[in-house]
């Protein structure tokens, strides 16, 4: 099943992506749900509740889509550097805060997280401002949405708790990211988690050995699959739950595998212009112009 967040002649509207992917069937919900997207279906589902019921199909064409949860009800939990190709790349760019001298693969999970505000949809412009950053890169993550919640969550039992995965570009400021030590400045700046274009449930996408791949301006750049993982999904989901309980539709972006472009010599960082596309294998893609802005 592919949920998707949509506006229809400006309306908000949640609906179920046909497999063929030409129409949507739209979702009776009051607007107060509609507008926070899929979200409140997944919550839904996670209580063991029949879907609402739907109205008569939409050409897909005829809707512009935004993200599928359009403002998250807190950040987005992110993995750092859980690619081993990418691990090394990073760590020999000079703008890794975190390696140290042998310690280029973590030995546990590295999390950070991305503001709310920061998601914007499919289509939608990432703006970036030169004034502030000119080292903008991207990362194609697959990203895991939590079905049911939970703490202490074991291995064994997290894809239990896994509803499905989207996709999002994990666009970041590199020098912010090494200037300030940390991760949440340089990755949440307005407009750098694009996500989309719908969720999928996880019947639909086996997050455990998918294909990830990233384009910009048509040329590839990134192109691995999730068996490449450093953690995988049940050890991600594990060491998140420990101490912090997990709500349905909060987000894990997996990591981002080698070919950013801190990773190139010299760098090949965005510019204003660049399109930018990320492909997953079972659920689709996601692309992004980048724009210059205030």
């Amino acid at each position: 099943m592919k949920i998707a967040a949509y506006l229809d002649q400006g309306r908000p509207c949640v609906g179920i992506v046909s497999s063929d992917l030409q129409s949507v069937l739209p979702l009776e919900l009051p607007e107060s749900q509609r507008v926070l997207g899929a979200l409140p279906i997944v919550e839904l589902l996670a209580q063991g509740k029949p879907m609402p019921a739907t109205g008569a199909p939409v050409a897909l064409a005829a809707v512009k889509l935004i993200a599928p949860i359009p403002r998250p009800r807190r950040n987005v939990f992110c993995v750092g550097k859980n690619y081993h190709a990418h691990a090394r790349e990073f760590a020999g760019s000079g703008f890794d805060s975190s390696a140290k001298s042998g310690g280029e693969i973590p030995s546990v999970p590295i999390y950070f997280t991305k503001v709310p505000e920061s998601v914007i949809g499919p289509g939608e412009p990432i703006v970036i401002v030169p004034e502030v950053s000119t080292a903008i890169d991207y990362e194609a993550e697959l990203t895991v949405v939590i079905g049911r919640g939970g703490k202490g969550i074991k291995a064994a039992d997290a894809m239990k708790h896994v509803w499905g995965y989207t996709i999002i570009n994990d666009v970041t400021a590199r020098d912010w990211q090494s200037r300030h030590s940390q991760w949440i400045l340089g990755k949440s700046f307005d407009t750098f988690c694009p996500m989309g274009p719908w969720l999928v449930s996880a019947d639909e996408c086996d997050g455990t050995n998918t294909g990830v791949r990233c384009f910009v301006n048509g040329e590839q750049r990134q192109n691995a699959y999730t068996t490449d993982l450093i953690f995988d999904i049940p050890t991600l989901i594990e060491t998140l739950s420990a101490g912090i309980t997990i709500h349905p539709g909060d987000l894990i972006a997996t990591g981002t595998p080698v070919g950013v472009g801190i990773g190139f010599k010299p760098p090949k960082y965005l510019k204003a212009g660049d399109v930018v596309r990320v492909e997953i294998d079972g659920i689709g893609s996601l692309e992004n112009t980048l724009v210059n802005g205030r």
